[in-house]
């Protein structure tokens, strides 16, 4: 930052921290030895950027959606949908609850007093200023800066989003570091269960539709046991399609209140919220950091190796 503002990283003058090589270092040291990860590309369109793995659709930035940026769709490793259509796009047998649940996405309930979390004129919304970096290669890595407006247009706060994906033919994976800038003087983060990085995966993985869906976190809580807990991790598998796949994200050790609080229900919504159950104030020209990894595999926690994954992801700090 410079005079309370981000500064595009082409001018080679932010933090030491946005010019880190841990989201890269992560990526490369995935699953299995870089020769064999795939090539990842990436393709800039009117609504943001599509990614692909080894030429087949993986992700797309979009810039907007429902007065935030998300990432819809997202494909996992069986090259089915594993987030929720709705209500980007229709799929199949999809319920039609929250609407601000869009895919994967982060915002706050109450962030000096704004609401940001639900949709409405009376809400806050996430404009994106511009796109820093849209790079492929070995991972593709997109980074944005965006402006957390109030319902009058007033500037709340500002964040910078570093996304990375990669992955192979089992595993697929997003890491997401957001970092949180308190540019128009002091913001809170205000205790609340309405939080904060989300994800809602497809209607069939939901434990409650009696279809096999299961809820599981690293301490072993299960299902509806698993809300709002702390965690290091927290897996969401079902069947999509007829083949048992799971999303898991992951808190790394370095982000903020590691490890998070979690609010996740059994009816699809996945979300990491460090926010739960204590607010936050960033003083006025400081930053707020935050890291986590959206894993997206094949079978359940165990078939997915999840820990183990989970583990060389911790272990790739600076």
């Amino acid at each position: 930052m410079r005079d309370g503002k981000f500064v595009s990283a082409d001018r080679l003058s932010m933090p030491r921290r946005f010019a880190s090589p841990f989201l890269l270092t992560a990526a490369l040291g995935f699953l299995i030895p870089p020769a064999a990860l795939a090539e990842v590309t990436v393709e800039r369109s009117e609504s943001g950027v599509t990614v692909k793995l080894d030429g087949q659709p993986f992700a797309e930035y979009l810039v907007q959606s429902g007065g935030k940026p998300i990432v819809w769709p997202i494909i996992g490793p069986t090259g089915k949908p594993l987030t929720r259509a709705y209500p980007m796009g229709e799929g199949a047998d999809e319920s039609h609850d929250h609407p601000h649940h869009r895919s994967l996405w982060f915002t706050h309930g109450k962030v000096s007093g704004v609401d940001f979390w639900l949709e409405g004129d009376d809400k806050g919304q996430i404009k994106h200023r511009e796109f820093v970096k849209v790079q492929g290669g070995e991972s593709a890595t997109i980074i944005t800066h965006d402006d957390w407006l109030g319902p009058d247009g007033k500037k709340v706060c500002e964040d910078e989003r570093k996304l990375v994906f990669g992955g192979d033919s089992d595993a697929r994976f997003i890491d997401v570091e957001i970092t949180v800038a308190a540019s128009e003087g002091p913001v809170t983060f205000g205790e609340t269960k309405e939080g904060s990085f989300g994800v809602r995966t497809a209607t069939t993985m939901r434990p409650d539709k009696g279809k096999g869906g299961q809820i599981v976190n690293s301490e072993g809580q299960t299902d509806k046991a698993a809300w709002g807990q702390q965690a290091a991790w927290v897996d969401y598998h079902g069947p999509v399609d007829g083949e048992r796949v799971g999303i898991a994200i992951f808190n790394h050790p370095g982000s903020f209140r590691f490890p998070t609080h979690w609010h996740v229900r059994t009816y699809g919504l996945f979300a990491a919220n460090p926010f739960m159950r204590a607010g936050h104030a960033i003083e006025s020209g400081k930053t707020l950091t935050l890291r986590y990894r959206v894993f997206l595999h094949r079978g359940d926690e165990k078939e997915g190796k999840v820990a183990e994954a989970y583990e060389r992801y911790a272990n790739s700090a600076e």
